[in-house]
């Protein structure tokens, strides 16, 4: 009888450009397992062990570390070197003390960020999706594909800065007009702009936002921004 599970492989050739692996090196690696991130906008964690931090020489060292407990992704011990890591997750190495938080940062989609100034465990998420449930209370989603029930009153495209010791939600940054966004994917991955105009989306145009840097303004997609402030970032981001 055949294995029922799937492959957790991929072709090397085929695994998403922004993984920093040799590509030339054997026919298939690791590969992300269906879950919180799309595959394409994430690492799996035996991929951020070897090939990012670098705290394992072989899969086979990465797997041992995760299998004794070394690695907490977003509070929580895991096991699955599959388990996707993507856009504000938190990975600690435990042993260490060490913990970093992967965001965009030089037009790349995703880079640790080591945290040492406190905030290791707070992470921003944006609201995905948001729906009325049963007792008139509210659901939402974020983009980690997690969800929450709240008597809060938020909006789709808002970010709860959620600690993930308690999932309490901490702070709550409006997206609005002259709020601090962090873009998350093209040419201007990881640049933090501020929200000059948001329109609306029409039946040819997705919802779309112009963002003003330093020395130009650009419109972008709303999808491909974060909120992540008002006068100033709520977590460190760069």
């Amino acid at each position: 009888m055949g294995s029922k599970g799937g492959d957790t492989r991929i072709k090397r050739q085929k695994a998403p450009t922004f993984w920093k692996i040799k590509r030339k090196e054997g026919q298939f690696i690791l590969g992300v397992r269906a879950g919180s991130h799309r595959k394409d906008r994430s690492y799996p964690l035996g991929i951020v062990l070897r090939d990012v931090l670098k705290i394992a020489t072989t899969m086979q060292e990465a797997k041992a570390i995760v299998n004794q407990g070394n690695v907490k992704v977003d509070g929580e011990f895991i096991t699955d070197v599959n388990r996707p890591v993507g856009l504000m997750d938190i990975v600690e190495l435990v042993p260490s003390n060490q913990f970093y938080r992967f965001i965009p940062k030089a037009s790349q989609i995703l880079a640790p960020l080591p945290i040492i100034n406190g905030d290791h465990q707070m992470k921003a998420l944006k609201i995905t999706s948001k729906t009325v449930i049963k007792g008139s209370k509210v659901q939402y989603g974020f983009h980690d594909g997690r969800s929450l029930i709240s008597d809060q009153n938020f909006e789709v495209g808002d970010t709860c800065v959620l600690d993930v010791t308690d999932c309490k939600i901490k702070d709550h940054i409006k997206f609005e007009k002259g709020c601090m966004v962090l873009v998350t994917r093209g040419e201007n991955c990881g640049i933090i702009g501020k929200v000059e105009d948001i329109r609306d989306g029409i039946f040819s145009l997705p919802k779309r936002t112009i963002i003003s840097f330093k020395d130009r303004s650009v419109e972008l997609p709303f999808e491909i921004v974060i909120a992540i402030g008002r006068d100033r970032t709520a977590i460190k981001v760069s």
